[in-house]
């Protein structure tokens, strides 16, 4: 299976009582999946992980691997403090029927190089699937430099990372250092990372403008009309720019619920957008007449 495109790092939506809503949840599997999205990866942070139980985690992750029945690649989120739990979480996703993982550093030990190669290594030594490394030091507290990314690519399924930083010089220099060992994917800076080289991008956006940011990718890959992909980019960086803050989740939730999904408030810690936020969400919506519209979901 060929990885690339706008893969979409989903939200976890909730009922009313706070549970993890499967019938919503399937819905908006096939509504991403009938937009044009390329891929989909939950339980990573948008999809509040940390906020959830072990069996909840199962149950997104079976949910969303059966309700995309192979139409496109599903990496399940398997990052953890403890290398035996990220094994844990990667073997679990591998029964499920996963195309991949998606790991995140340890994000409170600060591990050294050595520790995260072994961490990494003993991972992709328990399970047969590609591994999406994550690099995001604003929250793992670490940062896989394009040095040691290229120590990485030696791992035998380390086949893949989203680059979450502002300087999409890493793209440059990561596809430099690994050649053809190493898929690069944007994760804040998706335009600009196609523009350096990159094949994919792991969007927060998409959950709520899929065809968009997917059309972005297109539009950009072998560069066919990066003309027509920056109108397209320009003209949704509000959106961007919303739900790349630290209200990301509690964002792309009031979002949705504007555009006619209803997945629920955010866990805590984590709070509901303030009234001045979400009368922004609201705007957004309007401006960029974004919907959730059952006909996309063969309803």
């Amino acid at each position: 299976m060929e990885f690339r495109g706008t893969y979409t790092v989903m939200i976890t939506p909730f009922d009313g009582q706070g549970r993890v809503d499967v019938p919503a949840l399937r819905r908006f599997t096939d509504w991403q999946i009938a937009q044009g999205i390329r891929g989909l990866i939950p339980l990573g942070s948008t999809g509040e992980f940390l906020s959830l139980t072990d069996d909840e985690r199962a149950l997104v992750a079976e949910t969303v691997i059966g309700q995309a029945a192979g139409r496109v690649p599903v990496f399940i989120g398997t990052g953890a403090e403890n290398t035996d739990d990220v094994i844990r979480y990667s073997r679990q996703a591998e029964a499920l029927g996963a195309d991949g993982v998606m790991i995140i550093p340890p994000f409170y030990s600060t591990p050294t190089d050595d520790e995260l190669f072994v961490h990494y290594r003993r991972v992709s030594d328990a399970i047969g699937l590609p591994i999406m490394l994550y690099n995001n030091p604003a929250t793992a507290n670490v940062d896989l430099l394009p040095e040691l990314v290229a120590r990485l690519s030696a791992i035998e399924n380390c086949r893949l990372i989203k680059e979450s930083t502002m300087d999409v010089t890493r793209v440059r220099d990561i596809i430099r250092l690994c050649g053809d060992r190493m898929a690069v994917f944007g994760g804040i800076m998706g335009f600009e990372s196609f523009v350096e080289g990159a094949v994919g991008w792991v969007a927060v956006a998409s959950n709520v403008a899929p065809g968009a940011m997917s059309r972005i990718f297109e539009l950009c890959d072998g560069f066919r009309d990066i003309g027509a992909a920056r109108e397209i980019y320009r003209r949704h960086v509000p959106l961007i720019r919303f739900v790349g803050g630290g209200g990301y989740v509690a964002g792309t939730k009031a979002l949705l619920k504007h555009m006619g999904l209803d997945v629920g408030m955010p866990r805590p810690p984590r709070l509901p957008l303030p009234p001045a936020q979400d009368a922004q969400a609201l705007e957004i919506v309007r401006d960029l007449d974004l919907r959730f519209t059952l006909r996309f979901t063969g309803a």
